[in-house]
């Protein structure tokens, strides 16, 4: 009987150190895992990488309103970086979301110097963004300008006579939800429209004569909705230089006394913490390990929706699309 209590009682110690060493595990865990999304985090990553440095950042594809990529740029205009450079390559979006971009760069150029460089394309909504800028700078064969504002929405009510389906409705007003794409557009209701476009295309051409200092001649020329080449743009003052980003270095040294030989560091604007799958998978590896396969692959799983996302546009956009007369 001795032997066996003996024996009971060291498995229950066993047992003990086993779970304070899975306890353990988990909280080393957990805290190595806090530890990399912070390093990684925008807010963490800014404050390692714009450090005695210029700070690269990229605005690529569709422009809609982004309040993560608006706190991203607050946290820049605080960092220690000497100056920005915006790389831009978009067709635009939405005039609400260009507008709010712009305004957060506006911001962060009167806290450093800051300069633009179009990539391949700053159309529309993206040039809208790169207009914060005092000085723009664009390669020889890249797209600037398309000026001008759309409101585009599908009417399917042909269709809907040769199928046979009516949409009846009851609403307050002629023009409320109009045009509602169910029924012929009314003269009174192109005619709202139409006012919206005028009104926002006023402040879109008047954002680059103020901004690029043209007169009501030039702007003429450049406000009809066309995009120009580089080298066009050059020449309508549509942009400051051609080059690329070591020209956009240069001229920061030049004109805005920034130290020379700083080297330029990403500054990511989407926060990825959420969406890391290098986190997600720890996390799950240390799950498993722990023997708890089941919230490891609920952890796995957490993140398989979060990689492909449907972009909407509402409302007006400042949009260029090849290949349209828009």
């Amino acid at each position: 009987m001795s032997l066996d209590s003996d024996v009971i009682v060291d498995r229950r110690r066993i047992r003990r150190k086993l779970t304070f060493w899975r306890v353990a595990a988990v909280l080393v865990a957990i805290v190595a895992v806090v530890a990399v999304g912070a390093m990684v985090s925008p807010a963490g990553r800014g404050a390692l990488t714009t450090s005695g440095s210029i700070a690269r950042i990229k605005i690529d594809g569709l422009i809609r309103s982004n309040s993560e990529r608006i706190e991203a740029l607050e946290r820049l205009e605080k960092s220690s970086s000497a100056a920005v450079i915006v790389h831009i390559n978009s067709p635009g979006g939405t005039t609400a979301g260009s507008e709010e971009l712009y305004t957060a760069l506006m911001r962060l150029k009167a806290k450093k110097p800051m300069v633009v460089v179009v990539e391949g394309l700053a159309a529309s909504g993206g040039y809208i963004a790169a207009l914060a800028s005092d000085h723009i700078i664009a390669q020889q064969s890249s797209l600037v300008g398309s000026i001008g504002v759309l409101f585009q929405y599908p009417n399917v009510s042909e269709l809907m006579k040769t199928v046979g389906v009516k949409v009846e409705e009851v609403k307050s007003s002629p023009l409320k939800a109009a045009p509602n794409g169910f029924e012929p557009t009314s003269p009174e209701a192109r005619a709202a429209l139409e006012s919206l476009v005028r009104d926002s295309y006023a402040w879109f051409r008047d954002l680059v004569k103020q901004r690029r200092g043209m007169d009501d001649t030039q702007l003429a020329i450049v406000a009809d909705g066309r995009v120009f080449t580089g080298r066009q743009a050059a020449g309508l003052k549509l942009i400051d230089e051609l080059g690329d980003e070591k020209t956009a270095v240069a001229w920061l040294e030049t004109e805005k006394k920034v130290k020379s030989g700083l080297p330029v560091r990403d500054f990511k604007l989407a926060p990825q913490f959420g969406d890391l799958t290098f986190l997600r998978a720890a996390a799950s590896v240390t799950l498993d390990a722990l023997g708890l396969g089941a919230i490891a692959r609920q952890v796995e799983q957490s993140g398989a929706g979060q990689s492909v996302e449907r972009l909407g546009l509402d409302g007006m956009l400042a949009l260029w699309a090849p290949g349209s007369t828009r």
